[in-house]
């Protein structure tokens, strides 16, 4: 395959859930050895924090937990539009309202699941998950972050397998 996957993470402002997943997963990318070869990004479906950077406490958290990827400080949200959805391979959404979301703004009917099958809730790809949303830390503390960062990692293994399976799936050129 010669070009980029393109893979991009969903929550309500991308100011917390959508940016930590998106600095996860391009770090296990990167220990994948699929470092320049997917695209990650992320995107809120409110226009609420559009231009604020990542939350202040989940800033904290990621660097505590090890990471450094420039996006934990560069990061500022933007709104999901109807192209980025057509633009990526693999859309991973924090909660079902936010797939419902996205459905909605790719004009997908409601029940009409084969529409589009690349939008995902991330915690789909999380064997053990019990809820199957992301939880939301915004009206929390710190724990509540810590609890968020933990479940985002949980998933990324499988996140990895499905862009494998993406990219062994994808015509070379």
């Amino acid at each position: 395959m010669d070009r980029k996957l393109r893979v991009m993470t969903v929550c309500t402002g991308n100011i917390c859930r959508s940016p930590m997943a998106e600095v996860v997963l391009r770090e296990r990318l990167v220990e994948a050895g699929l470092d320049g070869q997917v695209e990650v990004d992320s995107t809120g479906t409110t226009g609420y924090e559009v231009g604020s950077p990542m939350d202040p406490r989940a800033r904290k958290v990621m660097r505590e937990a090890g990471y450094t990827d420039p996006g934990i400080g560069g990061h500022r949200a933007r709104q999901v539009r109807a192209a980025d959805l057509g633009e990526r391979d693999l859309v991973l959404a924090a909660t079902s309202e936010h797939v419902h979301a996205l459905h909605r703004l790719l004009g997908v009917r409601p029940g009409d699941v084969d529409a589009a099958p690349h939008v995902r809730l991330i915690r789909s790809f999380d064997p053990a998950a019990g809820a199957i949303d992301l939880a939301d830390p915004w009206y929390g503390d710190e724990t509540d972050f810590v609890q968020c960062l933990a479940e985002i990692e949980a998933t990324v293994d499988g996140i990895i397998a499905e862009i494998e399976s993406l990219r062994a799936a994808a015509p070379t050129r």
